[in-house]
Formats: C-alpha cells, sequence, structure tokens
C-alpha cells in the first residue's frame, strides 16, 4: 500500500482509476473549442491550443468531419449535427431538474446562480443566471475550473469517493501539510452539506455551494457568487437557501417530489 507524507493511503498509478489517453484528450478538447466558439475556429488554433503538430490535429478534425461531430466552412471548424443526435439521445437533464431552484435563488439574493457539472478532475458551469447588479460575478460558461477552491468543485470532493478525493489532493497538490488542511475542510463541507469559498478564488469574490445527488452519487452543484463584500452578511442566509434548494432537485431526480 502507497501511503503519503501525512501517512494516508493512496491508491497506487494505474490501479483500476480512469487515466487520460492523449487521443482522447486532443478529441474532447477539439470539440470543446468548437463548441465554446461560435465562431468556429482553425486548424492553427486548435494545433496551437493542444500544443500539438499540425498533421496529427489535421487527421484528428478531419476524422471528426467524416462522422459529423464538426463542420468545415472555408477552413473554419464548427460542432456538427452529430452532436445534436447525441444530445437528442439523452435522458432528461439535471439542468432541467435545477433551472426552477435556481431561478428562485437568483429571485431571492439578486447574486448570480450557477449550476457546475463535474468533468474529470474539474467542473463546469453550464447554466448561470447573472446577478442584476452591475457590480456581479460573471460565470464562464463551458470552461473547466478546478475543483479546488471553487465552492461547487469542494462538493464533487468531499461527497465523492475517497479514493478520488485522495488521488486528486496527491496529484494537484505537493506540499503534505496544505494537503492535510484541505482534508479537514472537505470534511466540514461534508458536515455541513455545503461548501462556502470566501475570496479564495479571487480575493474580492465569494461563493457559495451545494451538491445535487443522483442515486447517491454527486452529479451536479448549484453555487451562487458575487462581490465578497456584498455576500459577507448574508452568506449564511444564501448557504442553507442553496443547500434547500439542491436537496429539492435531489428528492426531483429521486422521483420523490
Amino acid at each position: 500500500m502507497v501511503v503519503d507524507d501525512m501517512g494516508i493511503a493512496v491508491p497506487p498509478a494505474g490501479a483500476g482509476a480512469a487515466k487520460a489517453h492523449r487521443t482522447v484528450s486532443r478529441v474532447t478538447t477539439i470539440l470543446e473549442l468548437a463548441a465554446a466558439n461560435r465562431s468556429g475556429v482553425r486548424l492553427t488554433e486548435l494545433a496551437t491550443a493542444l500544443d500539438a503538430p499540425r498533421s496529427s490535429v489535421h487527421g484528428l478534425v478531419k476524422g471528426l468531419v467524416a462522422t459529423g461531430y464538426l463542420r468545415e466552412e472555408g477552413g473554419t471548424y464548427r460542432i456538427g449535427p452529430a452532436i445534436n443526435s447525441l444530445l437528442a439521445a439523452a435522458p432528461p437533464t439535471v439542468a432541467e431538474a435545477a433551472r426552477p431552484a435556481m431561478e428562485r435563488l437568483h429571485r431571492q439574493f439578486n447574486e448570480t446562480v450557477m449550476l457546475a457539472t463535474p468533468v474529470g478532475d474539474s467542473v463546469v458551469y453550464t447554466d448561470t443566471i447573472e446577478s442584476t447588479d452591475p457590480i456581479r460575478y460573471i460565470a464562464p460558461l463551458r470552461t473547466r475550473r478546478p475543483l479546488h477552491p471553487t465552492s461547487s468543485g469542494k462538493c464533487v470532493l468531499a461527497f465523492g469517493s475517497e479514493r478520488f478525493r485522495e488521488g486528486y489532493l496527491a496529484t494537484h497538490l505537493s506540499d503534505p501539510g496544505q494537503r492535510e488542511k484541505i482534508r479537514r475542510q472537505l470534511a466540514e463541507v461534508a458536515e455541513a452539506g455545503v461548501a462556502i469559498n470566501r475570496g479564495e478564488t479571487l480575493p474580492d469574490r465569494s461563493g457559495v455551494g451545494a451538491p445535487i445527488f443522483d442515486k447517491g452519487k454527486v452529479v451536479a452543484a448549484i453555487a451562487v457568487a458575487g462581490p465578497s463584500n456584498r455576500l459577507a452578511d448574508k452568506i449564511t442566509e444564501i448557504a442553507e437557501a442553496t443547500k434547500a434548494a439542491t436537496h429539492e432537485v435531489s428528492e426531483h431526480l429521486a422521483g420523490r417530489v
């Protein structure tokens, strides 16, 4: 058994854990970049983003065009019709269940409300309702965000498996003291059922996140974020409301409401 510097067991690399595959990572990155740029992306941009030879990227892109996952227009690549067919076959989404709860939180606090989805060792904001206040948090949609210290990412770590959590900490944090500090923090999140980020990502921004469960697994999180000075006096109220909202969404996904 492998243990880290604090004596915590860490699963050995490759022991049944999912591992990144270079070709798969390149293909998914190409699709993510094409989806994030409505005007499309060019081969040179893709090669730069992937730090890969143009010839290698060209082969992957042409393969995606041939299967309909990309379409080419004058040297620019956009998402193709096969993506829509794939999505149409999917079951009802967590986003559909979460949206009414997000709208209520937005009406109650007028802060930016986000739906975060776990993607590998990151979270991605897939839906957002921005505050109407001129000074507000603007969530970067369809962009990978770290699991720590984001409030939604803390939820994924705190309520995920110990193996996943320890693997993440071992990979992303070299300092054993920092790992132990975060372990204690995540234990508090698990006990409270809600995570708080007080200026850890950006010094003048704070956020609250709570997990959404489906079949006992964290499938998403709802987060409320805004300027730290505005959230300071109401962060406990926001935390309780967000926790109640995600509990309702989880019950809906389980068919109990």
